[in-house]
Order: structure tokens, then C-alpha cells, then sequence
């Protein structure tokens, strides 16, 4: 080939490129798809994905104020491993273990001394034991807090016990220290937002694709219509999909539920909404069934699998990601799921949780709304 053939290809292959490059430009999706999401997803898998666990909440329960029991409390205390508060009084503790404001109780008796000397001395430990393999991490935590301070008695020349001071464990919530009690009401979370997240926000966008929504727009159907035409059948799939959820955890899978089925279903129902409400706002925004799909998963099913507290409790991620976490409707129902199942209907937690989903529920829907009518308009 000689030079005028390779420069008017070269000039064609530029051409080419100047043309692709901005097609790009004009179509911000392709950015966001091969730019914005590997970093959201590096960022993602990076800081949200955290099988540590760390600053551990703990109530201390000091019933035996000897310098023995107090030395021991204080080395809970310091711990870098533990965020230990000192508590006075059993039924207080147990109180904040079922509201999930601590994650164990170490108890020390009135006769701690007196069994230390005899050699025989016992600690408690309860522990919340709805994830199974913080529970395991927990106990390993204590017992290494109490070896640790029982070698330190022995560098200082101080008594040594007879024989080691035990630990006494009991495992609240998941008395089997079954892993699938953690997991198991946490699907219920993946699954509805599939379901209302992922179907619903092809809706719209299928539409535009085809070109029907033109001939819609055409007829007397108001933008409330609009939504509740779209909306009734995969709140239906979606309610379907619980179901199926809550009879497997059930019966398949032996998970008890100690809480309401009416309160578990009504607090379904205001996550399905919120989840209908993202996917339907995604679908009346991007009018490409590709780009609102990809933009699900990132949004929603992502965030619900990594940052709800479905996989590790979100007390071990940094700080900045914990915060972030505060604004995913799924981080509450995790937290609903859990309560009722295991713990029962715990309303110090059932609540709170349970008004944010519902005004998120209430915002998300007024934001489709007013998506849907401009779009309409």
C-alpha cells in the first residue's frame, strides 16, 4: 500500500474515532457505565466489604468491687477490641443487649474473689449471638481480654488462681450458633429489591425503547394512574416473593420468629414501596432499559447485599462508609428482619427503623410523582 493510501486510511480511522469520541460525549450513560461505576464499585468492595470486627459494644456487669473484679473491668475497658460501658445492674444490661445497643455482657459475681482464690472462678458471657461468627469472634475476644489480664497478674507478682478463671457463654438469640439465622432473613432483603427494584425500573424505560409511550401519553390516563397501573403488579410479584421468603425461612431453613407476622408484613410492605418507588423513579429518568438496569444494580442491589448489615455488621466499616449506610433504606429493614425474626417484637427498635422506612416510602413516591408529571407534561 503506498502513502496516500495509508494516509487517507489513517484520516478515516481518525474520523472514525473523532466520531465515537463524541458519541461518548453526548451520551453521558457511557461515562457513567464505564467510568463512574468501576470506581463506585472499587469503592465499594474496598471500604464496605469488612470481615474485621472491632470496637466491639459491651456492658461490663461490676457486681464484685474488688480490686481483683475491678482490675478485670478495667482491662475490658482499655481494650482496643471492646467499646465498654460499666453497668451496675443485670436487668439493665439485658435491657440494652435486646434494644442491639451491646453486643455482650461480661458479668462479674459478687463472689469472684472469693472463687479466684478457691480457684474456681467464672466469668459470664452473653453474647448476641444472631450472626453467628461475630458471636464466635466475641467469645474469642473475652476469653483472650481475660487471659491477658490473668498473665498480667502473674508478671506482677500478684496471686495467681489455682486453676485459669473460666468463661462461662451463653448465646442469646441463636442458641445453635447457626450461621443461617443471620443470612436467612437478610435474603428476604436481596430478594425485594430485585423484585421492586430491578423489574420496575425497566417499566418506563421499555416504553420509550418501543415507542408506545408516545400512543400512552396520547390517551385520557392521568400520571396517578400511570403509576398505579405500573406499580399494583410487581408490588403483587413482590408480596409473592415474601411470602415464599418467610414459609422457606420457616420451614426449610427451621429460622424461628419470635416477633408478629402482622408487623414483619407490614414493614415488608414499606420496604416493597420504597424499592418500586427507586426503580420507577430510575426508569422515568433514563429512557435506556440497559443504562436504568445498571444503574439498579449499583443504587440498589449492591448497597443492599454490602452496606445493609446483611453480610457483617456495619459497626467494623470506617466511619465515612458507616455514615453513607444511614441513608439505605435497606440498612433498616436488615435491622427489622433480624429483630422480629430472632428477637421478637423488640419496639425500642421496631419503631424508629420502621418511621424512617416509612418516610422514605412517602418521599420516594412524591418524587416519582413529580418525575412522572414532568414527564407526562
Amino acid at each position: 500500500m503506498d502513502k496516500n493510501g495509508i494516509s487517507a486510511k489513517a484520516r478515516r480511522i481518525f474520523a472514525l474515532l473523532r466520531k465515537e469520541f463524541f458519541q461518548i460525549m453526548r451520551d453521558p450513560s457511557s461515562i457513567a457505565i464505564g467510568i463512574v461505576m468501576p470506581v463506585m464499585l472499587i469503592l465499594l468492595f474496598g471500604y464496605g466489604l469488612s470481615l474485621d470486627v472491632k470496637n466491639v459494644p459491651i456492658a461490663i456487669v461490676l457486681e464484685d468491687p474488688s480490686p481483683a473484679g475491678t482490675e478485670l473491668a478495667a482491662g475490658f475497658r482499655l481494650s482496643p477490641y471492646f467499646n465498654a460501658q460499666l453497668i451496675t445492674s443485670m436487668p439493665e444490661a439485658q435491657e440494652l443487649m435486646s434494644e442491639r445497643a451491646v453486643d455482650g455482657i461480661v458479668r462479674i459475681r459478687p463472689d469472684f474473689a472469693r472463687h479466684l482464690n478457691l480457684g474456681d472462678a467464672q466469668v459470664q458471657l452473653l453474647v448476641y449471638g444472631a450472626d453467628a461468627n461475630r458471636a464466635r469472634i466475641i467469645q474469642a475476644y473475652v476469653q483472650g481480654a481475660v487471659g491477658q489480664w490473668t498473665a498480667r497478674r502473674i508478671a506482677s507478682g500478684q496471686a495467681v488462681p489455682i486453676g485459669p478463671v473460666g468463661l462461662e457463654t451463653r448465646v442469646w438469640f441463636n442458641e445453635a450458633n447457626d450461621s443461617h439465622y443471620f443470612l436467612v432473613p437478610g435474603l428476604i432483603v436481596l430478594v425485594m429489591t430485585l423484585i421492586g427494584a430491578f423489574l420496575t425500573t425497566m417499566v418506563v424505560a421499555r416504553e420509550w425503547e418501543r415507542g408506545t409511550i408516545e400512543a400512552l401519553f396520547a390517551t385520557p390516563v392521568s400520571p396517578d394512574e400511570f403509576l398505579i397501573g405500573k406499580t399494583l403488579p410487581y408490588f403483587a410479584m413482590g408480596m409473592i416473593g415474601f411470602v415464599l421468603c418467610a414459609l422457606a425461612a420457616e420451614f426449610l431453613f427451621d429460622i424461628p420468629l419470635r416477633g408478629s407476622i402482622w408487623v414483619l408484613t407490614a414493614t415488608s410492605m414499606l420496604y416493597l414501596l420504597i424499592s418500586l418507588a427507586i426503580g420507577l423513579l430510575i426508569s422515568s429518568t433514563v429512557k435506556s432499559q440497559f443504562v436504568a438496569s445498571q444503574l439498579t444494580i449499583v443504587i440498589t442491589f449492591l448497597p443492599a447485599m454490602m452496606l445493609s448489615g446483611f453480610m457483617f455488621d456495619l459497626r467494623s466499616l470506617p466511619t465515612a462508609v458507616r455514615l453513607i449506610t444511614y441513608a439505605l433504606p435497606a440498612r433498616y429493614f436488615v435491622t427489622l428482619l433480624q429483630t422480629i425474626f430472632l428477637a421478637g417484637d423488640v419496639w425500642a427498635i421496631i419503631l424508629p427503623n420502621a418511621a424512617i422506612l416509612l418516610g422514605m416510602a412517602i418521599g420516594l413516591l412524591l418524587l416519582t410523582r413529580f418525575a412522572t408529571r414532568k414527564t407526562l407534561a
